[in-house]
């Protein structure tokens, strides 16, 4: 089944099924980008590192990110992605009565997209 590819200055990403309740998506941050830092209003999400290397901001503080990694971000958590060698790759699950893109909060951006 094919999957809409959505392109950002950062990477890319795919939704992969979305049910009432919960959301899976593919991340992929390119090397040397990251994605905005970021809350969501809406949402809990759950990362896992499924490939690369890179760095996770979450819970005030960086943590290494490695195949294999979890990261729990519950919603109103400040949160963000940094790609390393290889791209970093991310499955994203995403729990709310709400899961629009609209629900992201950007608080700095490296794209000039900060707010809503």
């Amino acid at each position: 089944m094919y999957k809409q590819i959505n392109f950002r200055p950062w990477g890319w990403w795919m939704n992969l099924h979305e049910e009432p309740g919960y959301r899976i998506k593919l991340i992929t941050v390119s090397d040397g980008h990251q994605l905005s830092l970021q809350t969501h209003e809406h949402r809990d999400e759950t990362w896992t590192i499924v490939r690369g290397k890179g760095e996770i901001f979450s819970d005030h503080f960086w943590q290494v990110a490695r195949e294999g990694k979890i990261v729990k971000i519950p919603r109103g958590m400040v949160h963000r992605a940094k790609g390393g060698e290889g791209n970093l790759v991310i499955l994203e699950v995403q729990h709310g009565e709400i899961l629009s893109e609209d629900d992201i909060t950007r608080i700095e951006d490296d794209y000039g997209r900060v707010g809503n």
